[in-house]
């Protein structure tokens, strides 16, 4: 197949965090999906990954270990993917730890305030729905549908868990460039995950990345499931602005986000993977 017409995909999710696909299974769909290369990148945990790459050397597909870390810039929640990580990293476990441990004190929080707004759910089965060791918001909306409380998530997150909603609790703050740095520690590539959510307009991603270049970031998401073509050219526009490298994904986290798919339709060019790879060195 010629490399113009082979996609990839640098943005998905497992069961390790709040996807509904295991790893493998994650690997698998990947490769039906007629996928050149895939990433998986799980909230806060690399769990998931020596499945996933054990998965993808079975079937011949180029798997590449990730990970999202969730941020806060002035206010605004910054998400940053790394890739090609050494998941075994000293530093890098230690510090998902950490967060993975504020995770469980938020959830704690967010349970209680759940329980007083009438809703009876405890932290056991909030875990038990989760399996992996991420556990957040999306496994306490299953419990909840499950419960018979709402009929589709999207009540779930707009009544309860969502931002502004009553029992939602904002995640301690953590910034990009300590994302950014510990990313870079591990060996890998430090790409700013949908843009467009955080830093609307071409002079907001400017002014984050002004700061962002500086500390090592490496590329940005110029395709995304959620983009418009509006939303596509700006990030890309910037991105060559800055000399970033371009990434994109689909952010798929299987059943739980309903309509979003593997990133095949995006159109995510291998020739994005060709160049971080060079970066790297390994090409």
């Amino acid at each position: 197949m010629p490399d113009e017409e082979k996609w990839i995909d640098l943005h998905t999710h497992s069961t390790a965090s709040d996807g509904s696909d295991t790893p493998s299974e994650l690997a698998e769909k990947m490769c039906a999906s007629c996928l050149a290369a895939g990433a998986l990148t799980d909230h806060d945990t690399v769990s998931g990954l020596e499945e996933f790459l054990r998965a993808s050397e079975e079937k011949g597909f180029f798997g590449i270990p990730g990970v999202e870390l969730s941020t806060r810039l002035r206010g605004k929640e910054i998400h940053i993917v790394g890739l090609f990580i050494d998941f075994t990293s000293g530093e890098l476990v230690k510090f998902l730890q950490a967060r993975r441990e504020e995770r469980l004190r938020r959830n704690t929080e967010m349970i209680r305030k759940l329980r007083e707004n009438g809703y009876e759910i405890t932290e056991e089965e909030v875990h038990a729905e989760a399996g992996g060791e991420s556990v957040g918001r999306p496994h306490m909306a299953r419990v909840l549908l499950a419960k018979g409380y709402f009929s589709e998530m999207r009540d779930v997150f707009s009544r309860c868990l969502g931002r502004n909603a009553p029992c939602y609790v904002p995640r301690a703050s953590v910034t990009p460039e300590e994302a950014i740095r510990v990313i870079l520690a591990s060996g890998g590539l430090a790409v700013w995950a949908h843009p467009i959510l955080s830093a609307s307009t071409r002079s907001a991603m400017r002014r984050v990345l002004r700061e962002l270049v500086p500390a090592g970031l490496s590329g940005l998401e110029t395709r995304y499931s959620l983009y418009r073509e509006s939303d596509r050219a700006a990030a890309k526009a910037v991105a060559a602005e800055f000399g970033l490298l371009e990434s994109g994904g689909s952010d798929y986290h299987g059943v739980n986000q309903p309509g979003i798919e593997l990133g095949r339709k995006l159109e995510i060019p291998y020739g994005d993977l060709e160049k971080m790879l060079k970066k790297l060195g390994r090409s």
